[in-house]
């Protein structure tokens, strides 16, 4: 069998592995000034917002929950069901922008505005997406980015927070760097969430090339949707109008009449293409987090979601070859049916 063409394909390139290199040369490697310039780089990013870079994307959603004082959630959120599960305890609501495409944030605001509730945006998989022109992150109390290496853009790892609130991004400040702005002098008991400058100068490279690999993303979403829309047994992700969708994931369900969704991800992996599922287990099934509610909508798209190639990296030879597989093997399985 031939190299399987991986489901992502993180990439550092020669000005990546410069700009780390002359942060490690400067011995200046913490929370100096390469993590400042990043924060203001990233700014246009997210609206324009204050940013503040911490050490993964777990790291932004766990201090923007202690900065606001709450004690440590197309697949986006649906609103209405958001509303009915409010009780006296809530204090937030994280809506994911899952996959990259960016969740409708209006009625959310306008529930949380209305319940006085914070609107915390996971943006970890949107880097540049928006909608109605609005960035993904750029909307709520606070937006949260991860670099890991399978993001849209990475730093190796690394997160950031953007708030339009300089309070709420000072407060932040102190919790990443133990609770202290200056030396020794601790305002709140914080913790060592920081940012290196070797992370930090790979993000800032990073982010110089972000709009053409989502690009890149886009065209290829595009060539997968127009060449598997007419096979059965597949819904193929859609983008809304008003919608710039980042692609961080080419997600598509398979629905039962094309049979089980782990025995085709199998068929294609032994045609040479990779695939994933984003996520096997929802959170409400696993043993940490395990709860009595009942989350239909969640359970069936766990048992039916698989993602395909789409990242920059794929060759037009490779992308013809994920088409060609999915077609061969849906038509097979349709046939058998």
């Amino acid at each position: 069998m031939n190299q399987v063409i991986p489901i992502a394909a993180p990439h550092l390139d020669a000005a990546d592995i410069a700009a780390a290199v002359r942060v490690l040369r400067s011995g200046r490697l913490v929370q100096c000034r390469e993590v400042a310039a990043f924060e203001d780089e990233f700014s246009a990013t997210a609206g324009g917002r204050c940013c503040v870079a911490v050490s993964s994307g777990t790291s932004a959603l766990w201090l923007t929950l202690l900065a606001l004082g709450i004690g440590p959630v197309s697949y986006c959120i649906d609103h209405a069901a958001a509303a009915a599960a409010i009780t006296p305890r809530t204090a937030a609501m994280i809506p994911v922008h899952l996959f990259g495409h960016p969740a409708a944030l209006g009625p959310l605001g306008d529930i949380a505005q209305r319940c006085q509730l914070a609107l915390i945006e996971d943006a970890a998989q949107a880097h540049g997406a928006s909608l109605n022109g609005i960035p993904a992150g750029a909307a709520g109390t606070a937006g949260c980015w991860s670099f890991y290496p399978t993001k849209n853009m990475q730093s190796i790892e690394g997160g950031l927070i953007a708030t339009a609130d300089p309070q709420l991004a000072r407060r932040l400040r102190l919790l990443r760097n133990q609770g202290m702005e200056h030396r020794y002098q601790y305002e709140i008991a914080g913790t060592n969430a920081r940012m290196s400058d070797v992370n930090a100068a790979i993000a800032r490279s990073q982010l110089r090339r972000l709009a053409a690999a989502n690009q890149a993303r886009r065209a290829n979403a595009a060539a997968l949707t127009s060449n598997l829309a007419a096979l059965p047994g597949l819904t193929l992700p859609a983008v809304p109008a008003g919608a710039v969708h980042a692609w961080n994931q080419y997600t598509i369900r398979v629905r039962p009449g094309l049979g089980d969704r782990d025995a085709f991800a199998g068929d294609l992996h032994r045609a040479g293409i990779g695939t994933a599922v984003y996520y096997p287990v929802p959170l409400h099934r696993s043993p940490a987090y395990a709860t009595a509610d009942q989350l239909p909508s969640t359970d069936t798209a766990a048992r039916q979601v698989l993602s395909l190639p789409v990242h920059p990296a794929l060759t037009d030879t490779q992308l013809d070859q994920v088409i060609t597989a999915i077609t061969a093997i849906a038509g097979g399985r349709e046939r058998a049916a």
